[in-house]
């Protein structure tokens, strides 16, 4: 079971983006490369919340091509952000709950996910009050408790200071071994991507190296 991505549009009036690749649906797969180089817009034309011309087949279901769209919430991704992507105003065993009510039924257990997220002791705070390290745990067990099919992470530690970062690493690496999930995970960082990858593809200027 595979991941097969063909992309091929120009995005603004500077930049195309020809990034094809296929991975196994399977493990945690790095999608390394600079600023700029097309990273994130591959990571969104996955989970479907951006129409970049192309191909995207995920084992054997075409969520794009020949004339089909799958919309986000069909494609059944989870997506965790740069920044904190909970929501300000709930706390966050509500930011859990608001993911639950959303998913269909799947293997994940709740009380597993906040074990595994170290997140027990905070459950009932504000996002305010969590640190950036704090804050991504609990983002990425919202994630989880989506159901996904598929694990798409932007840079999840990229804001965070550089003892926060090393904290989490170790901590993530833990947690992408433990769920049976496949992980498309984009860095521009080569330790995050040897820690946690199982595959890397390196990306410049909008195409896949060879």
């Amino acid at each position: 079971m595979t991941i097969m991505v063909t992309l091929n549009d120009r995005l603004g009036d500077s930049f195309s983006l020809q990034a094809a690749f296929e991975v196994p649906s399977a493990g945690v797969t790095a999608l390394l490369g600079p600023s700029g180089s097309g990273k994130t817009s591959v990571l969104r034309a996955m989970a479907g919340l951006d129409r970049i011309a192309g191909q995207i087949i995920f084992n054997g279901e075409v969520w794009q091509g020949n004339g089909i769209f799958v919309p986000p919430e069909r494609r059944r991704t989870g997506y965790v952000f740069q920044g904190v992507g909970l929501l300000p105003h709930l706390s966050v065993a509500e930011n859990l709950d608001y993911a639950e009510r959303r998913a269909p039924p799947g293997p994940l257990v709740r009380a597993t996910v906040i074990d595994r997220a170290g997140i027990a002791s905070l459950l009932d705070r504000q996002p305010s009050r969590l640190s950036g390290g704090e804050a991504q745990r609990a983002s990425i067990a919202r994630a989880l408790l989506g159901q996904p099919r598929l694990l798409l992470m932007d840079e999840p530690l990229s804001a965070l200071d550089s003892d926060a970062r090393a904290d989490l690493l170790g901590w993530l690496g833990q947690l992408l071994g433990q769920i049976d999930i496949p992980v498309f995970y984009v860095t521009h960082d080569r330790t995050e991507a040897a820690r946690l990858a199982t595959h890397t593809l390196h990306i410049r200027d909008g195409r896949i190296a060879p």
